[in-house]
């Protein structure tokens, strides 16, 4: 017949409060020490993590407070935060005794928390960092102690955490009941126990040699760096798995990686020590509540969190050695259910993989070279034959030439389609309307992504320009070549060579007509534009100006020349000589006739010398 808490002499309030939450029978490690620990006798406690060393150490902290006595009379020290705020959970069941806790951590204001200790509860939970500064402040108060109780202990050590604990030590009474709990057992770890506890018994439950992990399937997996996301990704498809633990080196890997999983379809979110408090413990729970499945991690969520229906533990960088390893897969196959641990092994990490698996006496367990489209892992892991990344993959590919917008009839003709992932965006439409000659084409397609812009309609012009997103990529215009620039001329030499450039203008100038954009009012056509060729017709007024300086391809000509310049700065050409500089008709007297066969350089050098003293 199997032991109940009950048979191993339990107070039957705190089995009637694990009944209610469908705990009855005990783990090995709670068989084990139960007895010791409600005599009183001190102890050592040795189990793999996520195995009931909690309630190994709960039930018996528990029974021996006094409920009618206010002030700490039990402390329990734990490395980090989120096992802080589960074991002040677990030990929420002493409220059957009239027993008040609380749990003390860092990131939190002090304030709650010294009001809570000031109002005398009874148990204590914390880590050594904030325990430290309230016994500083002096609203801790550790005379009154009876039980202390270290929890994952070898944690603590490697945290760096060993002075701060035995500082705690040794504030509290030298007559009190003391227990230590850890997964392995480091000899700074025994020493310490031997130095401050009575006569110690050492207990060691479901640990022997060649059965670290009885219930979890162990995979190593010798992958290429750049492959990784991609095989975490394809793992992630196996049918029917449960919560997901993925363990990085870096906090900052574990950002990056969110964000790769991302891309790659796959949900995750990260916890951390970079993260705020309340970002931490908001993930883990949305990770507890099956919100979030895949949940990624540094070494803060190795130790102690107990999250249920975790199916699968990915060791995304390999572990430094076999106790950290043995840490992280114990997350997965707890309470005596199974579980499946990945590790993937970097090629300059091969050798620590073997190490780990002589540690563990698991050499059994063969390093394949592993990728993200190898086949046998479809069997392995019971994946499906689609990878997460192909819809992603057809989606740029498919981002090539956007549709054509079809020309609306009015003003404007539609706009060209949107190229998706650095296509290039479509032609816009043609503007219909021969009653309004100064219909505008479509606009072209934006680029996305680095992406080329698409081609304006016929009327409209080149107005395609390919709008810079985030990632960033080179702008420029639409479908037109860029010409060679040009050098600017300055002084008499620049105004001289404006005004030679198109000395026919004078005459369509003073007929009156105005520009499709700009009349010949107070708005000369200077108008800073993106477009190429705006003037369907009539007299072109002064050049646009080029966004970024230098000279505008076109100025304004004469009828049927185009007006705007092409990414604005002064234009090449002027169309009249400033003919927009009131609605009437002006005439130019400073425009000299050009000789026959003569370009335009030529006369604006020999205007130049002209105009030498």
């Amino acid at each position: 017949m199997t032991e109940t808490f009950r048979d191993l002499g339990v107070d039957a309030a705190l089995c009637d409060a694990l009944e209610a939450k469908g705990i009855t029978h005990p783990f090995p490690i709670q068989a084990l020490t139960l007895p010791m620990a409600l005599a009183g006798d001190d102890l050592i406690g040795q189990a793999r993590t996520g195995t009931g060393k909690t309630l190994a150490f709960g039930l018996p902290l528990l029974e021996r407070i006094d409920p009618d006595v206010d002030g700490t009379q039990a402390l329990v020290i734990v490395p980090t935060r989120e096992l802080c705020v589960q074991v002040h959970e677990d030990l929420t069941i002493g409220t059957a005794l009239g027993i008040r806790s609380i749990a003390v951590y860092g990131g939190t204001p002090y304030e709650e928390q010294t009001e809570a200790l000031e109002s005398g509860v009874h148990v204590v939970v914390g880590t050594p960092g904030r325990l430290l500064d309230h016994l500083n402040r002096g609203t801790l108060d550790l005379s009154r102690v009876r039980v202390l109780v270290l929890d994952e202990a070898d944690e603590m050590l490697d945290m760096g955490f060993l002075p701060d604990v035995e500082r705690l030590i040794e504030s509290c009474p030298t007559e009190r009941h003391t227990m230590l709990f850890s997964a392995t057992m480091p000899t700074a770890i025994v020493r310490m126990g031997r130095r401050y506890m009575i006569s110690p018994t050492f207990t060691r439950a479901d640990q022997s040699e060649g059965e670290t992990a009885p219930k979890v399937d162990q995979h190593f997996m010798l992958v290429h760096r750049m492959d990784k996301p991609r095989l975490l990704a394809r793992l992630l498809q196996s049918r029917d798995r449960g919560n997901v633990y993925v363990f990085v080196r870096t906090k900052h890997m574990a950002d990056r990686l969110v964000e790769e999983l991302a891309d790659l379809g796959s949900e995750a979110i990260a916890i951390h020590g970079d993260l705020r408090q309340t970002t931490r413990e908001r993930n883990l729970e949305r990770f507890r509540d099956g919100k979030v499945s895949v949940l990624v991690a540094t070494e803060v969520a190795a130790r102690g969190l107990d999250v249920q229906n975790v199916s699968h533990v990915v060791n995304y960088d390999c572990p430094e050695d076999e106790k950290m390893y043995l840490h992280r897969i114990g997350r997965t196959a707890r309470a005596g259910r199974a579980g499946v641990a990945v590790t993937f092994v970097e090629h300059q990490e091969a050798e620590r993989a073997n190490l780990i698996r002589r540690a563990i006496d698991r050499t059994d367990l063969e390093v394949r070279e592993t990728f993200s489209t190898s086949p046998e892992l479809i069997e392995l892991f019971d994946l499906p034959d689609e990878v997460p990344w192909a819809r992603s993959v057809a989606r740029r590919r498919s981002g090539g030439d956007g549709d054509r917008g079809r020309g609306g009839r009015g003003d404007q003709g539609g706009r060209g389609g949107r190229g998706d992932q650095g296509g290039r965006g479509g032609r816009g439409g043609r503007g219909k309307g021969s009653d309004q000659p100064r219909d505008e084409g479509g606009r072209g397609g934006r680029g996305e992504q680095g992406g080329r812009g698409g081609r304006g309609g016929d009327a409209g012009g080149q107005r395609g320009k390919q709008e810079q997103d985030a990632d960033g990529g080179s702008t420029r215009d639409g479908d037109r070549q860029r010409r060679p620039r040009k050098r600017s001329r300055s002084g008499s030499g620049a105004a001289a060579a404006s005004a030679a450039s198109s000395p026919a203008s004078d005459s369509a100038s003073a007929s009156g007509s105005t520009a499709t954009q700009d009349t010949g009012g107070d708005a000369p056509g200077r108008e800073r534009s993106d477009r190429g060729s705006e003037g369907a017709s009539g007299s072109g007024g002064q050049g646009g100006r080029r966004r970024r300086g230098g000279r505008g391809r076109r100025g304004g000509g004469g009828s049927g020349e185009r007006g705007g310049g092409e990414r604005g700065g002064a234009g090449a050409r002027r169309g009249g000589a400033e003919s927009a500089t009131s609605g009437t008709s002006s005439t130019s007297t400073s425009a000299p006739q050009g000789q026959p066969g003569e370009s335009a350089a030529q006369r604006a050098r020999r205007v130049k010398v002209e105009h030498l003293p």
